[in-house]
């Protein structure tokens, strides 16, 4: 059975400060310190996905520093192939800069470094390679909107289900928003989609629909502590409720770990509503602890999370 995931996307390093509060315009916040984690939406959502104990690989660049080999050390322990990394001479290594306030929530700013040059050539061959072995390509934005679209077409054109985080989406996706599978915006990406694709909004489930009939993808839109919503093209929606967690430390990374273990379960065979299900319980749990991936559940604690 062809089960495994390939994850193309953006791979960073994340200095994280917390503060009690997000900084407004011009101003400065103080926190206590710096920390580090790896980040990246591409690579948190293969580290989630490897932790549903689904074969994964890992496919963007990275540059020749020590931050480039850290990241890769530590896809490497999370049992992800990296097969299809490339280590670019003279380019940094992406990095995310994070200020995290006493209610979890964040503001991100990242230099793409070496997520910048990530190449239609390099997906395309990572995609073909991944067909033997793969059921479920998972895409996400923090590339170039040619690679980006490579790699739904080329999943597309081998049949194997794409799922397309469009995080963030831009006018120079439209295409591949009508290649893909399924897509998985959050609430404010989902207004995105609407304005590119031309199609009304007034509220969110409506506008799943909307979106779901003007590129012929189903949507899974992820709602935060409100849980998801998935949509088909025929117009049918279902809510997917989030699992109450009472102590919120970080929010960084929710989104990434619904989109691995969306992918984890749709390679497994689940249906969407399966799988968006699993994947809402372990983006709650996700959040109890600081860092994109610190809080990452496995899939034990996601079944007991459910039950």
């Amino acid at each position: 059975m062809n089960d495994g995931v390939l994850v193309i996307g953006a791979l960073n390093v994340d200095l994280v400060v917390v503060a009690d509060r997000l900084p407004g315009p011009g101003e400065t916040v103080v926190g206590p310190r710096l920390d580090k984690f790896g980040g990246g939406k591409g690579a948190n959502a293969a580290i989630a996905a490897a932790r549903m104990n689904a074969p994964v690989r890992y496919c963007g660049a990275v540059g020749s520093d020590d931050l480039g080999r850290e990241a890769l050390a530590d896809l490497r322990s999370a049992n992800i192939d990296v097969v299809d990394v490339a280590v670019l001479e003279d380019v940094a290594t992406g990095t995310a800069l994070i200020v995290v306030d006493s209610a979890g929530e964040n503001q991100i700013a990242v230099a793409a470094g070496a997520n910048a040059v990530v190449d239609p050539a390099l997906v395309r061959s990572g995609v073909i390679r991944a067909a033997g072995w793969a059921s479920c390509v998972l895409v996400s934005t923090e590339i170039s909107s040619a690679a980006v679209e490579a790699a739904v077409t080329t999943a597309r054109d081998l049949r194997l289900l794409c799922v397309l985080n469009p995080a963030p989406m831009r006018t120079d996706l439209v295409a591949a928003a009508h290649t893909a599978s399924i897509l998985t915006p959050n609430a404010s990406e989902l207004r995105d989609l609407c304005n590119v694709l031309a199609v009304p909004y007034s509220d969110i489930a409506d506008a799943a629909v909307r979106v779901a009939q003007a590129t012929g993808a189903r949507l899974a839109v992820t709602l935060g502590a409100g849980g998801a919503l998935v949509a088909s093209p025929d117009g049918t929606t279902g809510p997917i409720p989030a699992v109450a967690v009472p102590d919120v430390r970080d929010t960084t990374g929710a989104g990434d770990t619904f989109n691995g273990v969306l992918a984890a379960g749709l390679s497994a065979g689940m249906t969407l509503t399966a799988a968006s299900t699993r994947a809402v319980a372990a983006a709650s749990l996700s959040v109890r602890h600081r860092g994109a991936r610190s809080g990452m559940p496995s899939a034990e604690e996601v079944d007991l999370a459910r039950l």
